[in-house]
Formats: structure tokens, sequence, C-alpha cells
């Protein structure tokens, strides 16, 4: 590898496919940054990039396991593939950044904060931390088993298809939203408000693991629809 990473700002460096693991053996003592940098299938295994900054950076494929990535920045770019499992992810940040089928099993993910993702075929099970958000983001087929989002409000979320058995969804309030052919079985919506989401056409049999959530009328309409139970005014 000839890019000299004993600077803290990287820019435009082909780094694809590289062992960067002895390279950022040694803390800088200031953060690192890397602007528009090709990381794709690079291996970052156990490496120490707390409050590291990635602007419009490839990261694809990229092996970030155990990676220590606290308080770091994610903007614009792309990660699609990219496995953080077992990594340190608290306070992190992620803006429209392309998220595609990551793997994040294991994560801890204590406040971070996911805006504007494209997250599609996402893995996200196992998660360590509580206070992780997502706005404006896709998570359209996106293993969510177990997902604990109570008492946020889930504006712009796309999570057609989505697996959210056993999740954590009480007291959420949903926003312009979608939960088309999600996958509810025996998540909790207690408190919930999903006046705001796209719930699809449920039956009664998906309907009733929304027992204690607050729908509309169109919705409660929908529902007996399937039943072929018409609601008159």
């Amino acid at each position: 590898m000839s890019t000299d990473l004993s600077a803290p700002l990287t820019t435009d460096a082909d780094l694809s496919g590289e062992d960067l693991r002895d390279a950022l053996a040694k803390p800088l003592g200031q953060r690192r940054e890397f602007v528009r940098c090709d990381l794709t299938e690079a291996d970052l295994r156990e490496t120490d990039l707390v409050d590291a900054v990635f602007t419009d950076c490839r990261l694809d494929g990229a092996r970030l396991d155990r990676a220590l990535l606290d308080g770091a920045r994610f903007a614009g770019g792309s990660a699609s593939g990219a496995t953080l499992t077992g990594a340190e992810c608290a306070d992190a940040r992620f803006e429209r950044v392309d998220l595609a089928n990551t793997r994040w099993q294991g994560a801890l993910l204590t406040d971070a904060a996911f805006s504007g993702c494209r997250m599609t075929g996402a893995g996200l099970t196992s998660l360590r931390g509580v206070g992780y958000t997502f706005a404006h983001c896709n998570l359209m087929l996106a293993r969510c088993k177990g997902l604990s989002l109570r008492g946020l409000t889930l504006e712009g979320l796309r999570m057609d298809e989505a697996d959210l058995a056993s999740a954590d969804l009480r007291e959420t309030v949903w926003v312009e939203s979608r939960l088309r052919g999600a996958n509810l079985v025996n998540a909790a919506f207690a408190g919930a408000d999903v006046r705001g989401a796209d719930l699809g056409e449920l039956t009664l049999d998906q309907a009733r693991y929304l027992r204690g959530a607050t729908i509309s009328p169109a919705q409660a309409g929908t529902i007996l629809g399937a039943l072929g139970i018409t609601v008159a005014e």
C-alpha cells in the first residue's frame, strides 16, 4: 500500500481491497478524516476509528467488524454490503449513506442516528444499546427482529416487507411511513400511534399484533374490508 495514513486527512485515495489494520493501528491523537476515498472491500476489522469522518467515500463490502466507530460521522457515499458485526458505534452519525445489505449483528448503537439512508435488506438483529434512531430511511426487506424503537417518532420510514418480529414498538408515533407486508409477529405496539403508517391490506390475523395501538378509521375499514365487512357511514 503506497498511501500514507499517518496524516489525519486522506483525500481521493484508492484503498480498495487493502488490509488497513496495521496502518491504522496507532492512534493519531486526533480524529481521522477520509474524503472521496475508495475503501471498497478494505479490511478495517478492529481498527480505532473513534470520531473519524468519512465524506463521500466508498466502503462497499468493507469489513468493519468489531471496529471502534464511536462518534464517527459518515456523510454521503456508499457502504453497501459492508459488515459491522460487533462494531462499537455509540453516537455515530450516518447521513445519506447507501447501507443496503449491511450486517450489524451485535453492534453497539447507543444514540447512533441514521438519516436519509438506504438500508434495504440490512441485518439489524441482536443490536446492543438504546437510543438509536432512523429518519427518512428505506428499510425495505430489512431484518429487524427484536429491534427496540420504543417511544420514538418514526418519520419517513419505508419498512415494506421488513422483518419486525418481536420488535418493541410501544408508544411509537408513525409519520408518513410504510409497513406494507411487514412481518409483525409478536411485535409490541401498546400505546403506539400508527395512523401515519401505510399498513397495506392487513388480514385480521396480522392486525391482532397491533393490539393496543391507535389506528385511523380508514385503516380499520381496510382491515374489516379484508373480512368482507362493509363499514357504513
